[in-house]
């Protein structure tokens, strides 16, 4: 059992020192599209790579973020029934929730894994009048759901050690 502990404690470091680093991003993307808006409004000077940056920038902190947001419980929930449900119980449901979001998330990594290297293969870019390369962000695609399909086995460790009567603080 120590093992699986060491598991979901490593797992859950790794995702969120991720979301702490990727969380930087959010400074980046306010100062970007500031830097447009002022561009634009009061200079009369739009940009033609800020909207694009803060899209390109902000795929990665939503999808980066997302697996310590599960550890978290931050994820949008229906508390109206889940809540009411006993530490066990709850352990319990999350015992069958959780394996659905590594199954997904498997097939989110089957499905973008091959996109990712053939944008990496090809150099994709965006194709626009700033035209940066998008591989990068592509290439993030299947880690951040490799990422989340780790934390959910780990939440599901947690959930059966729940679901037993054994609380631990992860």
């Amino acid at each position: 059992m120590a093992v699986l502990l060491g598991y979901c404690r490593l797992i859950t470091a790794i995702n969120r020192w991720v979301a702490g680093a990727v969380s930087v991003l959010v400074f980046i993307m306010v100062a970007v599209i500031s830097y447009e808006v002022v561009s634009r409004y009061f200079f009369d000077a739009p940009t033609t790579w800020a909207m694009e940056l803060a899209t390109l920038l902000f795929g990665p902190y939503f999808m980066l973020a997302g697996p310590y947001l599960l550890h978290t419980a931050g994820h949008v929930n229906v508390d109206i029934l889940y809540g009411k449900l006993s530490p066990r119980l709850a352990g319990l449901v999350d015992c069958l929730t959780y394996p659905l979001i590594v199954t997904v998330a498997v097939i989110f990594i089957d499905q973008s894994l091959p996109v990712a290297m053939n944008a990496y293969d090809s150099g994709e870019t965006s194709f626009t009048a700033w035209n940066p390369a998008i591989w990068p962000v592509k290439a993030l695609i299947p880690v951040a759901f490799l990422l989340l399909s780790l934390q959910a086995v780990a939440e599901t460790i947690l959930a059966a050690r729940r679901a037993l009567g054994r609380e631990v603080a992860v």
